[in-house]
């Protein structure tokens, strides 16, 4: 497995110059994610001078990933059809970077943001279109040969890995994989105090379709009400079985990404050398 980071970057592709590949290098990492905030914007003097420093530092493309929101699911036609599109131009461009995969946000209903709940996120009517929204998007996926990494989350349409494969299914598309990224998915105290069997439901409804994988980690705050918050990898309070985790990529994507994500960059290594030290009780070796 290749281990990269999703951060370090001041902005978006755009930004990334010598210095920050310097850097990601120094700390072990072997690639950086690319995130875009719009394609079109991205000309092809950008796409080869990216391409460059990659190949200059022996970095492998890595997954890009656009600035968009929850309208994959919306209500309102036309803002459902302009995030289609940005999405197939998200495809465009990351078969002009050579990148193996684009991520894949599912969206919400919440006008707040694609990762705020909602109570109609689980609503068959709401599955529905996103899995039509797949499908045209798919459908360009397929002709450019770039992999669709889903996600998904317990505030989201795909709330589960049953619903997961389920949508997969539905769509039907050789393009569309999984980015396993199972923080995401503890909603309750049984799963949060047994996260192994979370992430064994995922391996076994899915192992044929992650792609890669998002790493980070979580703990349950002492409190009344269940409250989850997320916690560096590797902290005496943090309680995702990380060894699983990384055991279960290792045998159904041996050569799949796995990016530490969702941290300032001063914390970034802290959560490096907690998931290495998961990995070395685990027996994995990183590739180099």
């Amino acid at each position: 497995m290749l281990l990269g980071v999703a951060g370090l970057v001041k902005g978006d592709c755009r930004s990334i110059d010598g210095p920050t590949l310097d850097r990601a290098a120094e700390l072990g990492f072997r690639t950086v994610q690319i995130r875009v905030n719009d394609p079109q914007d991205v000309t092809d003097r950008d796409v080869a001078r990216i391409k460059s420093l990659y190949a200059g530092h022996g970095f492998p493309m890595p997954q890009t990933v656009g600035n968009y929101g929850g309208g994959l699911v919306a209500e309102d036609g036309a803002a459902r059809s302009a995030t289609i599109k940005f999405v197939k131009r998200m495809i465009n461009l990351t078969a002009r970077l050579g990148s193996p995969n684009t991520y894949f946000r599912p969206g919400s209903l919440n006008p707040q943001g694609p990762w705020k709940p909602h109570p109609r996120n689980r609503s068959q009517e709401v599955f529905d279109r996103l899995v039509d929204s797949a499908k045209q998007i798919c459908a360009v996926a397929d002709n450019e040969g770039v992999k669709m990494a889903i996600e998904g989350g317990v505030v989201c349409p795909l709330y589960s890995a049953r619903r997961v494969r389920d949508f997969i299914d539905a769509v039907g598309s050789k393009s569309l994989c999984f980015n396993m990224d199972p923080v995401n998915f503890v909603g309750s105290i049984e799963q949060a105090y047994d996260t192994t069997a979370l992430l064994n439901e995922f391996y076994d409804l899915l192992p044929d379709r992650i792609i890669g994988a998002h790493a980070k980690d979580f703990t349950l705050v002492e409190a009344l009400l269940p409250h989850f918050e997320e916690e560096i990898i590797g902290q005496p309070r943090a309680m995702l079985d990380e060894e699983a985790f990384l055991a279960g990529m290792q045998r159904v994507c041996p050569n799949g990404h796995v990016l530490i994500e969702h941290l300032p960059d001063e914390k970034v290594p802290l959560a490096a050398e907690g998931l290495r030290a998961a990995a070395k009780r685990a027996g994995i070796k990183w590739d180099e």
